[in-house]
């Protein structure tokens, strides 16, 4: 959860920062419907347990519908905002 955090920051030049009180409670939400799943892993360095979350195939599939939806939302909201929207 931390490494997504600080790589969201770090890619979007610090326009999306979410703090852990907000990932953690999406986190859950996603693996209890089975898009994610998680396990505890120790470090050999210092004994200390942290969390590690991987995609899964129904993951995989439902990010593909929301990408196609946010793409269809965004371009409309571009033509509305260039006038390029057609009002019947």
């Amino acid at each position: 959860g931390y490494a997504l955090l600080t790589t969201l920051k770090e890619n979007t030049s610090g326009f999306f920062t979410l703090k852990e009180g907000t990932l953690y409670p999406i986190l859950h939400a996603l693996e209890k419907e089975d898009y994610l799943t998680s396990r505890w892993v120790e470090s050999e360095e210092n004994g200390r347990k942290r969390k590690y979350y991987k995609i899964t195939e129904k993951g995989i599939k439902e990010l593909a519908t929301q990408k196609q939806e946010w793409e269809t939302y965004s371009t409309a909201v571009g033509k509305v905002l260039t006038g390029e929207l057609q009002t019947v």
